[in-house]
């Protein structure tokens, strides 16, 4: 699949030093990949590169060819961008808000602005709240207005960052469907620190740690790199404390004075009477992989408690 972003070599540091990309170099196709890593990772900074927001210290990004920094208003027109922080004129409704994004975006004939205002309406599910005023929307709503307003002008990349922070879980997975469905026919780029939103559809992600790519392929690679590293076992409640310190521990269940631990194994030696599990998550093979480079749980910060 050809690639439709391509980052190469990029490096940034900020004034204060801080080094926040250290040579990375990605190629992007078309389907949902998934850029994974936890907050402080070099996340928002790439993404900040990739919408031309940012000029990298060292390297270069394209996007369908053209290069960010020398062709930014070119690469404007290519890409929609959806920020973790949206919001929307509140007393405004729906419609009236997507259509001024609309002809900011640069669909300035009335009647083609309609009709587009229309489709992705439809598109993302709002249709039958397109008169509603902002402030009436649910979260999830304003989310996929927020979709809508990346969407309006047709953009061949969907740029998405931290998408469902915040949002109930039947909302999130609502979104999940829409990624899904959005990155059929476009490359969609979503960027966060919640395993679990990057889905089913995705079949491409890469982990940053530090600025780093320290891990690129599709999901069932990395998930076959966790195989003997996910464990559970059964132990007394007065040997538990002793077992956490050998285990990153991932879910816990208590009965009849025995706990039942799910975990990564830290060092490599797992406890003797262990059972290494075969339905490994998504979740569970980043948190192994990271634990792999001496990463804590509480560090990563997987879920979103929202």
């Amino acid at each position: 699949m050809a690639a439709v972003i391509v980052a190469e070599g990029v490096t940034h540091a900020y004034k204060s030093g801080t080094v926040a990309l250290d040579n990375v170099s990605l190629e992007i196709g078309t389907g949902l990949f998934g850029l994974l890593g936890s907050n402080g990772a070099g996340k928002s900074t790439l993404m900040r590169i990739i919408c031309t927001l940012l000029v990298p210290s060292q390297g270069r990004v394209t996007m369908d060819g053209l290069d960010v920094v020398a062709n930014r208003r070119a690469v404007r027109r290519l890409f929609g961008y959806l920020p973790q922080e949206f919001s929307a004129w509140r007393l405004q409704t729906v419609t009236e808000v997507l259509d001024t994004l609309a002809a900011l975006s640069g669909l300035a004939e009335p009647k083609t602005r309609k009709r587009r205002v229309a489709e992705v309406l439809d598109e993302v599910g709002l249709a039958k709240v397109a008169r509603r005023k902002v402030k009436q929307l649910s979260g999830g709503m304003v989310r996929r207005l927020g979709v809508a307003q990346a969407l309006v002008h047709e953009p061949k990349v969907l740029i998405v960052d931290e998408p469902t922070v915040g949002l109930d879980p039947e909302e999130r997975l609502r979104f999940r469907r829409l990624m899904a469905e959005l990155a059929r026919d476009r490359a969609i780029v979503l960027s966060t620190h919640i395993v679990a939103d990057l889905g089913a559809a995705c079949s491409d992600l890469a982990l940053l740690d530090r600025g780093r790519v320290v891990f690129r392929g599709s999901p069932s690679e990395l998930v076959g790199l966790a195989e003997g590293k996910v464990i559970e076992v059964a132990v007394r409640e007065t040997a538990e404390a002793e077992l956490t310190e050998r285990l990153e521990v991932v879910a816990r269940s208590a009965a009849n004075g025995y706990v039942t631990l799910r975990g990564v194994v830290k060092d490599g030696s797992a406890p003797a009477d262990a059972r290494a599990v075969d339905d490994i998550s998504l979740e569970e093979a980043y948190l192994a992989f990271m634990a792999g480079l001496g990463r804590r749980v509480d560090e990563l910060d997987v879920a979103d408690q929202g």
